[in-house]
């Protein structure tokens, strides 16, 4: 069962078409990888999919909810984690926990112990009465999307999630994204790094605004005679003629 399905997703801005006339599906509890360079139009077409931006033309669905009718149940039944981050730098840890908990609906007796829970998992049990404006960025994004899950969303999207933060750090981000998927939590994730493209089930690039190709980083390597996923996106990257998202 698929939890997004686009079928001819188009955003024109003016003359300009943002997002060329996309079709995809996404499946229940699949590690989606959706590439780009700047200027694909991946940033454009992720917040359509996030009820944040109306489409002009095309079809939708998020979490079984249409995109341009129930963009409200979306925003309540999906987890989201920007490239910049979202949390309240002047509240502490578990302040910033606990106010999540109430935005997303769960209930209060549910909360506390829900958030005991994710503190001990993060390692952050010494840290949660820090402000979180004092932690390390790795640490921040960390919380963010753990925060992001927290009330066990259907689908949680993810905006290049591990810029700026080092290889280890990345790949302990990554270990998170395993442990929601093993939750049944579908990830749908922007990310420009390469390496990261291969820990995902399937892959999309897209170009000028369009899907040029969609499918597992394996098949995708064979298919453009590659031995890394670098070497795809490259390859389809050259015809690109944006310069900026």
């Amino acid at each position: 069962m698929n939890i997004v399905t686009t079928e001819k997703l188009t955003k024109k801005f003016g003359s300009f078409t943002a997002v060329d006339h996309i079709s995809f599906q996404v499946a229940r509890g699949e590690i989606f990888g959706f590439l780009g360079a700047n200027g694909a139009g991946k940033t454009t077409a992720m917040r359509m999919l996030c009820g944040l931006s109306k489409p002009t033309s095309g079809t939708g669905s998020v979490a079984g909810f249409d995109i341009y009718r129930q963009t409200e149940d979306i925003k309540r039944n999906i987890g989201y984690m920007s490239q910049k981050f979202s949390l309240y730098e002047d509240l502490t840890v578990r302040e910033n926990i606990r106010l999540y908990g109430g935005i997303y609906g769960i209930k209060e007796k549910e909360i506390k112990p829900r958030t005991d829970s994710l503190l001990d998992e993060l390692g952050f049990l010494s840290e949660k009465n820090s402000l979180v404006k004092s932690l390390p960025l790795g640490w921040k994004q960390k919380l963010s999307f753990s925060v992001a899950v927290f009330h066990d969303p259907g689908i949680v999207f993810l905006d290049e999630p591990t810029g700026g933060v080092d290889p280890s750090t990345r790949r302990q981000f990554w270990e998170l994204i395993y442990k929601a998927a093993d939750r049944g939590i579908t990830v749908f994730v922007t990310t420009h790094y390469m390496d990261e493209a291969e820990y995902c089930d399937r892959v999309s690039i897209m170009v000028d605004g369009r899907i040029d190709a969609l499918d597992s980083p394996g098949r995708l390597r064979e298919q453009y005679e590659s031995k890394t996923m670098d070497g795809v996106f490259q390859h389809l990257a050259r015809n690109a003629t944006r310069q900026a998202d």
